[in-house]
């Protein structure tokens, strides 16, 4: 059993707030970060999108506004007015911090500033970090911050960061496949609607960012969905229905999109790096099950007695488990 210690608790943490905006990220990896100063929490938060402030940041401006007790007047998702602001700030602001973050801070500059600059310039006390960053080109953060001085301690929760971040790795070489699940208590599917408001805003949230939505052509055909991002207000996802046969009635709300491509076929290009979110029934699952990587289960709490269910024997493994109004929501990867 892993000792628990005051840097553990810190970044536990950190990885509970990234989790809450797993997948929705794409296409960069899930990342938290928790900031400490004189053993007090003073900032927690966690990367939200692509092309805005990176986790470390956004703690930042926590941080500050924590500190001086004021509120910040710009958008803190531009990552560049962020950057801006922080290197405005006395070079001992943050000498007194330590910051925990769940994966190294980013050497280079793309859709944002450095990370590793950053930190480098405000010279905060310490970096916990849980595990350096994979991609060869991205990292090189630990050596920055070492190279000015600042005490960095690496490996704190690294396989809990490792887990984290494999969708991020496994897009980098091919599809992700992820399979959603919405079912009730005792694992029924059926009878409508089975999930809480913030249950289908956060699966809007992720269809508005995957590269393809794959949907069961039964489900099609018995549902007739829409599969749009109405509770987000973003783009509708492009839609492979999996199925052998064009049966499908044209006048249902899926084909009135716009802007979408819809294809029918019983063939999902999984080597092109992408997301690829999953929605059907057990055909489905059974069908595509050698090609799921993860499966993410929304579970509200009531009981059915529809005869609807996943008829299919698969082992996962647990990796992390948070709410999303009464819903409990579970991350699992295939075994």
């Amino acid at each position: 059993m892993r000792k628990m210690n005051s840097h553990t608790i810190y970044m536990q943490q950190a990885l509970n707030k990234a989790w809450q905006y797993q997948g929705v990220t794409y296409p960069n990896p899930a990342v938290g970060a928790l900031i400490v100063c004189n053993n007090e929490i003073i900032a927690l938060e966690a990367h939200q999108k692509a092309g805005t402030s990176h986790a470390e940041v956004l703690a930042l401006i926590q941080a500050y506004e924590t500190l001086s007790g004021e509120t910040i007047s710009f958008d803190r998702f531009d990552a560049h007015q962020a950057h801006e602001f922080l290197y405005t700030l006395p070079q001992n602001f943050f000498a007194e911090c330590i910051v925990y973050v769940t994966l190294e801070p980013c050497s280079h500059v793309g859709k944002t500033p450095s990370c590793a600059s950053l930190l480098a310039h405000i010279q905060p006390k310490k970096v916990v970090i849980a595990t350096l960053d994979p991609i060869k080109g991205h990292d090189g953060g630990m050596k920055r911050l070492q190279e000015q001085g600042i005490a960095v301690e690496v490996g704190v929760c690294e396989a809990e960061a490792k887990a984290l971040i494999e969708p991020f790795m496994i897009w980098q070489q091919r599809a992700f496949v992820l399979f959603k699940i919405a079912q009730t208590s005792n694992g029924k599917i059926g009878g409508g609607y089975l999930s809480s408001k913030e249950s289908l805003t956060h699966v809007h949230q992720l269809r508005s960012v995957c590269t393809r939505m794959v949907i069961g052509g039964n489900t099609v055909r018995v549902d007739r969905p829409t599969l749009d991002c109405r509770f987000t207000g973003d783009k509708a996802p492009d839609i492979t229905i999996y199925s052998r046969e064009d049966n499908f009635d044209r006048d249902i709300p899926l084909f009135a999109v716009p802007n979408r491509e819809v294809v029918i076929g019983d063939r999902i290009d999984l080597n092109t790096p992408s997301f690829i979110l999953v929605e059907g029934g057990g055909g489905m699952l059974r069908a595509l099950g050698d090609k799921i990587d993860w499966v993410l289960q929304y579970q509200t709490p009531k009981f059915s007695s529809h005869d609807s269910s996943y008829p299919v024997d698969m082992a996962l493994t647990f990796l992390h488990q948070n709410s999303k109004g009464v819903d409990v929501m579970l991350w699992s990867r295939k075994l």
